[in-house]
């Protein structure tokens, strides 16, 4: 079992920039595929980003395609949200997630969430 606990969200304004981080319990890591999903008010929650056990494949959705980038470092248990070009529509709540079985995309259903963390882009 992991547990996963969020970091880093908050107020920006349009065009900004925030990097989430998410900090993960245990010492298996590096077996876990990991991934960012966010929840607008309103809205079912939708996958953002995910990474491979080893870092080397890397999946988003098309809206943030160009603007965010997931990375991991398995030595310090921990994988990124690093946005940019924020806009308005990207306020939501963002959940960090692991899954053993499969890399996380669309429509995945992970394994093990976070409690979440705040992003609120301000046009």
């Amino acid at each position: 079992q992991v547990q996963l606990v969020e970091s880093g969200g908050g107020l920006v304004q349009a065009g900004g920039s925030l990097r989430l981080s998410c900090a993960a319990s245990g010492r298996t890591f590096s077996r876990y595929a990991m991934g960012w999903f966010r929840q607008a008010p309103g809205k079912d929650r939708e996958f953002v980003a995910g990474i491979s056990l080893s870092g080397g494949s890397t999946y988003y959705t098309d809206s943030v395609k160009g603007r965010f980038t997931i990375s991991r470092d398995n030595a310090k248990n921990t994988v990124y949200l690093q946005m940019n070009s924020l806009k308005p529509e990207d306020t939501a709540v963002y959940y960090c997630a692991a899954d053993t079985s499969s890399p996380l995309r669309v429509g995945s259903k992970p394994d093990y969430w976070g409690q979440g963390t705040q992003v609120t882009v301000s046009s």
